[in-house]
């Protein structure tokens, strides 16, 4: 049984293009399995989060982490009477915008777009797929989506203003989305909060010490761990304590949410559109544990110096890349060159980088720039 407050397929807005209802799939189960069947969703595969495969295979891609986003989404929907085939379908989405090298690749995609006037925001491009790029059905260009889940691609982490974006008018861009799209931030959070600490020890950039150190809310459960399991080895006293630093995440997430939705007192989806602020979220204890988490990976990983010449590679190559393709336009495959005659030069080009895998990416650098990207190869 959904709550009062959940989205109930029934319910939904419909699709751009209207399909005959399928004989024992709902719309949103349907869209999540467009989702899983795209060519961007296969993509995520060979996409940096963190680590390129010159590490090591065993570290999270854009792929994995997205399933994990999906299942900590999913057990948190269930657990709040949400439609939990929308939250996975959202949550299966939610990254397919990302262009390759992770948080550098986009870095350096949004600062070539900045030289021209424009910008790039994954979530806006992660709509332009799913609307117009995929080609897989005859009837309609892109998957024909849900206007939910249309809705949450753009929503899920930020608000957008109408005044600024115009074109977005349609997804309701003055109430707040429903409680579904909502949670997938938090669980993003979670996911990569407690991914990235497990990469990062494994990759022997941070140190059992460290961490300890700089993410308080581990050490309580590893100093548990190490009562509890005393002989056991350190990696596995490690994943006893990051697994309970994920668990209270989560349930804090649950509890707190539902607590704030009863204090809100809503009952329909309406009444969480109308509400002044989002009601998903952790307890003003773990919010700060969270963010203690964060912070320390920031300083600590993703700022490391280690990584910095995978970065600056990552952002050469991309930025080089772009920058040749607006020279050198005839360059670009015939289906782009078509689009550059309706859409500004710096757009399409900047559709086509984001698209693209690591690999693929340094495949085009060598051929077209004349170098090998070196050691930064996975």
């Amino acid at each position: 049984m959904l709550a009062g407050y959940a989205v109930h397929a029934e319910d939904s807005r419909g699709r751009r293009y209207p399909e005959p209802p399928h004989p024992y799939r709902d719309d949103f189960q349907r869209d999540r399995d467009r989702v899983i069947h795209a060519r961007a969703f296969r993509r995520l595969e060979a996409k940096t989060q963190v680590f390129t495969r010159r590490y090591s295979d065993h570290f999270r891609n854009r792929l994995t982490h997205t399933i994990e986003v999906a299942q900590i989404a999913r057990t948190v929907a269930a657990q709040l009477d949400l439609n939990v085939d929308l939250v996975e379908a959202l949550a299966l989405v939610h990254d397919v915008g990302h262009p390759p090298f992770g948080h550098a690749g986009e870095k350096a995609l949004d600062a070539a777009m900045q030289r021209h006037g424009l910008f790039f925001d994954h979530n806006l491009h992660a709509l332009r797929i799913v609307e117009d790029f995929e080609s897989r059905y005859a009837a309609f260009r892109g998957l024909n989506l849900t206007f939910e889940v249309r809705e949450g691609i753009i929503k899920h982490s930020r608000d957008y203003s109408a005044a600024q974006f115009p074109e977005l008018a349609e997804y309701l861009l003055d109430q707040r989305p429903p409680l579904e799209a909502q949670l997938i931030d938090p669980a993003d959070e979670i996911a990569y909060s407690t991914a990235d600490l497990d990469d990062g020890y494994e990759a022997r950039l941070l140190t059992l010490p460290r961490i300890r150190e700089g993410v308080p809310v581990f050490d309580s459960f590893f100093r548990d761990a190490e009562r509890e399991f005393p002989q056991a080895i350190e990696k596995l006293q490690f994943n006893e304590a990051l697994k309970r630093m994920l668990d209270r995440f989560v349930g804090d997430f649950i509890i707190n949410t539902q607590r704030q939705i009863g204090t809100a007192g809503v009952n329909s989806l309406q009444d969480v559109r109308a509400f002044p602020r989002r009601l998903a979220g952790f307890s003003e204890e773990v919010d700060r544990e969270r963010g203690e988490a964060k912070e320390f990976l920031y300083q600590n990983l993703y700022l490391s110096p280690a990584l910095e010449s995978e970065k600056a590679s990552a952002e050469r190559v991309v930025t080089e890349l772009f920058d040749f393709w607006m020279e050198q336009p005839e360059s670009l495959p015939a289906s782009y060159q078509e689009k550059a005659q309706q859409e500004p030069l710096a757009r399409v080009v900047c559709d086509y980088i984001a698209g693209m895998t690591d690999n693929y990416i340094y495949q085009q650098y060598e051929k077209y720039c004349g170098e090998s990207s070196g050691a930064a190869l996975p």
